[in-house]
């Protein structure tokens, strides 16, 4: 599902990622760990095609996302990976639903309000379908985020630093929620994070 091989990410010079090769198999879960500033944001963004790496080749589900243009890599992010930053960046003045919607689209796939009830029902909360983004609370953004990733099942999943602000109830039930996600969608799932709460829950790591 993944391949990466000679990755090297500079800035000013100055090496803040290099991964010599890495595997991931569809299906699998795996976690990339290090502390802040270790460069696994960068990877992230890297697979996912926001960032150029200086050097070397990644590849998703057998398509080039080094060495196309900026379109080809903004398709195959579409099509192919669902994401779940930092940052949720939810369109606060529009509906639960039509975040939803706005992530088809920009897939290339057909509005689907019965998948997109589907994926809400399962993260329970579906009662928030027709809420707008800017009245949830935080943890009910946070679903709303990893609904939108795997809304249309995308055969990667990447999530950067999904449980370090949260206590360790919520921890826990946040990574749950991405798992059993990734799970029931066959997809490939990657997390980022600084988080040790969490390493146990993955038998594939890759430490940076």
């Amino acid at each position: 599902m993944l391949e990466i091989r000679g990755l090297r990410h500079q800035y000013a010079g100055r090496t803040v990622v290099s991964v010599p090769e890495w595997d991931v198999p569809r299906g699998e879960a795996s976690l990339v760990l290090g502390p802040s500033g270790s460069g696994k944001s960068t990877l992230l963004n890297a697979i996912a095609g926001l960032t150029t790496p200086t050097e070397g080749t990644i590849r998703v589900a057998g398509e080039a996302m080094t060495g196309v243009a900026p379109a080809s890599r903004d398709a195959l992010r579409a099509r192919r990976i669902g994401l779940v930053l930092q940052t949720l960046h939810l369109i606060g003045v529009i509906t639960v639903r039509e975040n939803l919607r706005i992530a088809q689209r920009l897939a290339g796939l057909p509005r689907d309000d019965a998948r997109i009830d589907e994926v809400l029902a399962s993260l329970a909360i579906g009662e928030l379908a027709g809420s707008k983004a800017r009245q949830l609370s935080v943890g009910e953004a946070q679903r709303v985020a990893i609904a939108r990733a795997v809304v249309n099942r995308p055969p990667l999943i990447l999530a950067d630093e999904p449980t370090s602000a949260l206590d360790d109830a919520n921890c826990g039930k946040a990574l749950t929620l991405l798992l059993d996600q990734a799970k029931a969608t066959g997809a490939t799932l990657i997390v980022a994070t600084h988080d040790n709460r969490i390493r146990e829950r993955f038998a594939r790591r890759l430490e940076l």
